[in-house]
């Protein structure tokens, strides 16, 4: 079953702009937590919320482009078609507004942790339903 995208757009800050003259790599590793974060409270209840959170166990980022001040920024978001007991995929391109190809291809792999107790939970068929088409 495919994933649900998510998007949302970003502008850039001065103080996300490095030495170089371009978005910092840590501000895209931001912009995809924020998406993550963002996408989980719009598909989730409330009860959900509460009862659950997320951790990031892995990053794998692929820089193909530059951003600079001025650029209108979009970023994309969505889950693999099936989570792996607590840990679920995630990915997400970041790039220019109107861009061929996007500045940078996240794939950061979540862990599902019960909110209480802090220890993994495998994910639960309830909240895969919600970010899946």
């Amino acid at each position: 079953m495919p994933a649900e995208i998510f998007s949302q757009r970003f502008a850039i800050a001065p103080a996300d702009i490095d030495e170089l003259g371009h978005v910092n790599n840590i501000v895209y590793l931001r912009w995809a937590q924020e998406m993550a974060t963002a996408h989980w409270r719009l598909r989730a209840t409330p009860e959900m919320v509460s009862a659950f959170v997320w951790v990031v166990t892995r990053h794998e980022a692929d820089y193909r482009a530059s951003l600079v001040m001025g650029d209108e920024v979009e970023a994309r978001t969505w889950v693999e078609d099936s989570a792996r007991g607590a840990i679920w995929p995630r990915y997400v391109e970041i790039g220019a507004v109107g861009a061929s190809k996007p500045a940078v291809q996240i794939k950061s792999y979540w862990c599902l942790l019960d909110a209480a107790s802090r220890k993994p939970k495998r994910v639960p068929p309830e909240i895969a339903t919600r970010f899946l088409i």
